[in-house]
């Protein structure tokens, strides 16, 4: 059962309160660069990214900022550590969120001047505490960035905010170690009913990544914690957003695009399984209608998989038997199997859009 929070809005997006887990992906233009960014996010928006956030290092970016705002066409949050200034600048730019640790931008009345203007525009914060980057009396009483210690400091500075009587709150707790991230988002969750942004930090390349971020994630998703989602790779922001979606198709919480079943291949196999798989998902994957693909190789679970799925190919030898929701439509020599997949496919998206 999905954990129950108080809702809040990014944009046009909710969070939490019953919402689905939103997926979000962060820029890695230069965000000064307005062009590239704009460009970036409009990738990311056809991917699927419901919320982007981008770095504002400078004041050059949090002005640029304004302008990328203008031009996305999803909401965006402004990344802004250390200087308020860039926080009140990006407000006033019409940014949708902040990514800010009131802790860490000064004195008390900086810390007021920002939530004062967040409150004026209704822009939500999010509190995003990393294990790398811990407070020195937390590292100091508790050791090491253990979950506690995450805790603690999240805790804290939600504590400066409600104290200024601002609660458009969302908490991030990310280290790159998955038990410990899943360790502290499990603490967290049963202390406070804010939303909670999920992430494995510095999780690694698209390979690594992935598998660290899908087993992470899916732990904490299989709680019923996450109200939205960024997995962090070290390569094409799009592919966060691909994997994402993937990680929540898994456990049945958000349906986008294809869910594609292939087999691992075996010795039974007697077609080039891997070839016409890999053809077929390359082939399909802008296609965003929620349907099921299977690419089977044998005649021991080729059939049944392939009959369960929306559409669906089952390997013989030297052909396969092409299946239409649970029917036959004809048998396919091997190498016309990728085509006669794909055009059945898009004929069946087209007519889902209709």
């Amino acid at each position: 059962m999905k954990r129950e929070t108080r809702q809040i809005r990014i944009g046009s997006v909710a969070i939490g309160g019953g919402a689905p887990c939103s997926v979000q992906s962060m820029c890695n233009t230069d965000t000064r660069d307005v062009a590239a960014t704009v460009a970036q996010i409009g990738r990311l928006a056809a991917a699927g990214c419901e919320i982007v956030r981008c770095a504002v290092p400078d004041m050059a970016a949090a002005t640029a900022l304004g302008e990328i705002k203008r031009q996305s066409s999803i909401p965006v949050i402004a990344d802004i550590h250390f200087d308020y200034r860039l926080a009140l600048t990006v407000l006033e730019g019409g940014i949708d969120g902040l990514r800010l640790n009131p802790g860490n931008i000064g004195e008390r009345w900086k810390v007021e001047e920002v939530v004062q203007a967040a409150r004026d525009r209704l822009v939500p914060i999010r509190i995003g505490v990393n294990a790398g980057s811990l407070e020195k009396e937390l590292l100091a009483k508790y050791g090491h960035p253990t979950a506690e210690a995450m805790v603690a400091s999240a805790l804290g500075h939600v504590r400066i905010l409600e104290e200024l009587g601002y609660d458009q709150i969302k908490i991030s707790l990310k280290a790159s170690d998955v038990n410990k991230t899943v360790e502290a988002y499990r603490l967290l969750a049963r202390k406070v009913d804010y939303p909670l942004h999920i992430g494995i930090t510095e999780a690694g390349t698209v390979f690594s990544g992935t598998i660290k971020s899908a087993v992470g994630l899916g732990i904490l998703l299989a709680d019923g914690i996450g109200d939205t989602m960024r997995v962090s790779l070290t390569g094409d922001p799009v592919d966060e957003v691909r994997v994402a979606y993937e990680i929540l198709k898994a456990l049945g919480l958000r349906q986008r695009g294809v869910n594609f079943v292939s087999c691992p291949t075996c010795g039974r196999c007697q077609i080039d399984l891997i070839k016409v798989a890999e053809e077929v998902e390359q082939r399909i994957a802008s296609i965003d209608a929620p349907l099921t693909v299977a690419v089977m190789g044998c005649v021991v679970n080729g059939p049944g998989e392939a009959r369960e799925a929306d559409v669906g190919i089952a390997g013989g030898r030297g052909e396969g038997l092409l299946f239409r929701h649970g029917e036959v439509v004809r048998k396919v020599p091997e190498q016309e199997m990728a085509d006669a997949l794909v055009a059945e496919v898009e004929k069946m998206a087209k007519e889902k859009s209709l």
